[in-house]
């Protein structure tokens, strides 16, 4: 399912990508250009719930990770967490090289948690077979979809492509099109890597053991019981770089859809209190972390479609894409995406309302 996340969101994120460098404009702003007010009035408000899901799923994850490393109660750790993303906030050059540097840290602190347990490739490449087992492993997909696929990115990879730089032709905006592939390729193969390896960490350290781990907290003081201090230490550690860094792209992302959908823009500082202040409230009346965090991916979940169904509705018009435009194929695979998000968010909605 990670690989098949993966897989979908590369396809995704390069349609985004692509509908910056063809237009000049993000992905909000169309659809605000093309799209009846009241359509975009709806889709802004989904998508300011989205970018405070975000935060909430990051923020928590870094308040836990400042609580592991260093013992600091969950709400003083997200004040903490606050004053660092403040301190991230900048332009969109600064932003990207600060996320690129906390994916490397979440890469070598898992990549290290992997290589200290051993695991079985045989076994890991057993996984690569498609399967499920029972509803609750559908449940869990759909968890893994919207974690991967991360509506609120869709947004702002257009924003980060729309005047990335200036084109003068279209062969100019064909080859910038070629490393704007090359650049999701690579950081979306990374973040599949990660994924892959908190997977395999999980099964290998924990399932085969018969170790039911149902908490972060839980997970890291296993990693110290069975592998060592060091591996824990890198497990804390990748979560907290993971916290910090996509903490940053909620706040961006809520500027860039609130100034596309609804053409009005607040200061970024007020912004950043917008989206973070859920996850505070979490922290502070003490509702537990874990379940915050799934529950953050399944709102994640059910905005995928709100933010690909326009992107597919619009990179397939020559009027708006010009000599860009999707090829017929590329419509058609990234429809059978957006068709098996929803099935599955229908059949989370079914099996949570009627068991």
């Amino acid at each position: 399912m990670i690989l098949a996340a993966n897989l979908m969101a590369m396809l995704v994120q390069s349609l985004s990508g692509k509908i910056g460098l063809a237009t000049g404009r993000n992905l909000p702003e169309l659809c605000r250009e093309h799209f009846r007010r009241r359509t975009s009035l709806g889709l802004w408000v989904q998508a300011e719930i989205i970018a405070m899901a975000t935060d909430l799923a990051e923020f928590v994850g870094a308040a836990i990770a400042l609580n592991l490393l260093f013992g600091i109660p969950l709400f003083p750790a997200g004040l903490i967490t606050a004053a660092v993303a403040f301190g991230l906030l900048g332009g969109y050059r600064r932003f990207e090289v600060v996320i690129a540097g906390m994916l490397g840290v979440i890469l070598l602190g898992f990549l290290y948690d992997t290589a200290r347990i051993g695991a079985d490739a045989g076994a890991v490449a057993g996984g690569f077979v498609p399967s499920f087992s029972g509803t609750e492993s559908v449940l869990l997909a759909t968890g893994i979809l919207g974690a991967t696929v991360m509506p609120h990115v869709i947004y702002l990879h257009s924003a980060l492509t729309q005047n990335r730089m200036p084109a003068s032709d279209d062969r100019d905006r064909r080859r910038q099109l070629r490393w704007q592939r090359v650049d999701v390729l690579i950081a979306m193969g990374i973040a599949g890597l990660i994924n892959i390896s908190m997977l395999v960490i999980a099964a290998s350290l924990f399932n085969t053991r018969g170790i039911p781990v149902e908490t972060i907290e839980q997970a890291h003081r296993e990693f110290g019981d069975l592998v060592g201090p060091g591996a824990a230490l890198a497990f804390a550690l990748a979560l907290l770089a993971s916290g910090f860094a996509s903490s940053s792209v909620g706040t961006y992302s809520g500027q860039v859809v609130m100034q596309g959908f609804i053409d009005r823009s607040i200061p970024l500082v007020l912004r950043r209190l917008v989206t973070m202040t859920p996850a505070l409230v979490v922290l502070a009346i003490g509702i537990d972390p874990t379940r915050a965090l799934v529950i953050s991916q399944v709102v994640l979940s059910f905005g995928i479609p709100f933010a690909l169904v326009p992107l597919i509705v619009l990179t397939r018009r020559r009027d708006v894409m010009g000599s860009l435009v999707n090829r017929t194929v590329t419509t058609a695979v990234a429809t059978v995406v957006a068709g098996l998000t929803i099935a599955l968010n229908a059949f989370l909605l079914v099996d949570t309302f009627l068991g």
